[in-house]
């Protein structure tokens, strides 16, 4: 575990900065790929996508966890708001404000916006799979004593460390980057079946809350509990989830209405529907 890879004069260069910076690099790579194959052009997109919604990510990230987990901190420390190296940036604000900056973009240049969705949804839990790679080297993101003596110890220069000292605890930030990317090789694999369109964005994000909703009884950081019942990432997770499996379910029924009665020729069929929508008989 290395926090600072080398320095040039008195200015660290820091493992967390340089494995975050590669996760958007390979996460804009896979989804350059993947729109690739779709062979719709969406590729030349790709890298544009990938230098907004990045950025807006860790913007997101860092807001999320100021104004939601640390404002007590930070409130009274304003100079440390953009202390990014110190911890402190939370996945599900990233994603939200990644994603909408990506709305806004596909609105923008008229694209399929669902459709991007679902092919950029495995570049983005793999983008977030190296993340917790940067937040083991940073020792941030981490995990409760395990009472025992199986764990991670953390280096003294890491707010794990000076949070509780030299205890053994759970690897969290390790396990969710190899859930991260067991649920990247499931929407590859969903993405390979026919599916409705944005069932495999509200797949990754049901997945993806699910795994952080039962890590979170492990973490050591957060452990606030909203009305004395879950942590705020729980009832982060627990929105999602309700919200993505809502989603997933309608997006299914939406496909369905929209194939052809059995029975039509295509032609006939999309007549049909063009005299329905025009109200003519």
């Amino acid at each position: 575990m290395h926090q600072y890879l080398f320095y040039i004069g008195n200015f660290p260069i820091r493992s967390y900065g340089l494995v975050i910076s590669l996760s958007i690099i390979l996460a804009t790579g896979v989804g350059y790929f993947l729109a690739k194959k779709e062979n719709k052009g969406y590729e030349k997109h790709i890298v544009d996508l990938g230098i907004y919604c990045g950025i807006a990510g860790l913007i997101g990230a860092r807001l999320w966890d100021v104004f939601f987990f640390d404002w007590d901190y930070y409130s009274h420390h304003l100079t440390e708001l953009f202390a990014v190296w110190q911890g402190g940036m939370a996945i599900q604000g990233g994603v939200l404000l990644g994603v909408l900056t990506g709305v806004y973009y596909c609105r923008k240049h008229k694209l399929d916006t669902l459709a991007l969705m679902d092919i950029l949804a495995p570049a983005i839990i793999l983008g977030q799979a190296l993340g917790r790679c940067a937040n083991l080297l940073n020792g941030d993101a981490f995990g409760a004593p395990t009472g025992s003596s199986f764990g991670i110890v953390y280096p003294n220069t890491t707010l794990a460390h000076r949070t509780y000292g030299n205890q053994p605890l759970w690897p969290a930030e390790v396990w969710e980057g190899q859930l991260d990317m067991v649920i990247f090789a499931l929407l590859l694999m969903f993405r390979s079946h026919k599916h409705a369109k944005g069932q495999c964005f509200a797949l990754y994000v049901f997945l993806y809350s699910l795994a952080r909703f039962c890590l979170e009884f492990l973490r050591g950081d957060y452990t606030e509990k909203v009305f004395g019942l879950l942590t705020s990432a729980q009832t982060t997770s627990s929105i999602l989830m309700a919200l993505s499996a809502a989603a997933f379910i309608l997006a299914g029924i939406y496909e369905k209405h929209q194939q052809p009665k059995p029975g039509l020729s295509p032609i006939i069929a999309a007549t049909s529907r063009k005299k329905k929508d025009s109200g003519t008989d």
